[in-house]
């Protein structure tokens, strides 16, 4: 049997995936320093300094991320990757657009994916907790029969000149999909 590479690709990042959620978990379970309950971002013994301080764990950089997809691999995947970016003690900030704007919907049902069979909306909420930014993009609801009530509780309208700022900041890393 031959995987094209698009499955091939799928695969690697479900695993990928799979690891990210398995190995803090497995760490936390041995006691292993650093991966106890309420340590999180704490990382090789430096300390985050949150989410609207510095870098945190010595970073220099920050992570804008922008979900499109209509998918749910491709909403979950940068949602994903800005999770564990928190993790690692960056700041990140979360755009959704387009169809990924649907996830800011207080009544969207999400499908979960595989592993470890959360939803996008569950890694959007995780994000939430962790107070980052979290915003629609600002044409989504003038364009749509949603309005601004409809938005999950902690959701906020991007409004382009604070969004181009903030992206085009000199330590921000963007990441699309």
């Amino acid at each position: 049997m031959q995987l094209s590479s698009t499955r091939a690709f799928h695969l690697i990042a479900a695993g990928l995936l799979a690891l990210g959620f398995v190995l803090p978990v497995a760490a936390q379970d041995r006691g292993e320093p650093g991966q106890q309950h309420g340590q999180r971002g704490q990382q090789h013994g430096q300390q985050r300094e949150g989410h609207h301080g510095g870098m945190g764990g010595g970073r220099e950089h920050r992570l804008f991320v922008t979900v499109t997809g209509s998918a749910t691999q491709d909403r979950a995947m940068p949602l994903t990757l800005a999770n564990k970016a928190v993790d690692q003690g960056l700041e990140v900030r979360v755009l959704l657009c387009g169809d990924g704007a649907e996830l800011a919907l207080a009544d969207y049902q999400a499908a979960s994916f595989d592993p470890p069979g959360l939803t996008p909306k569950d890694l959007l909420g995780r994000l939430l907790q962790h107070e980052v930014t979290v915003e629609v993009c600002a044409i989504f609801l003038p364009n749509t029969e949603y309005s601004e009530e409809d938005l999950t509780d902690g959701i906020g309208i991007g409004a382009p000149d604070d969004v181009t700022a903030w992206m085009m900041g000199p330590r921000t890393r963007i990441f699309s999909n």
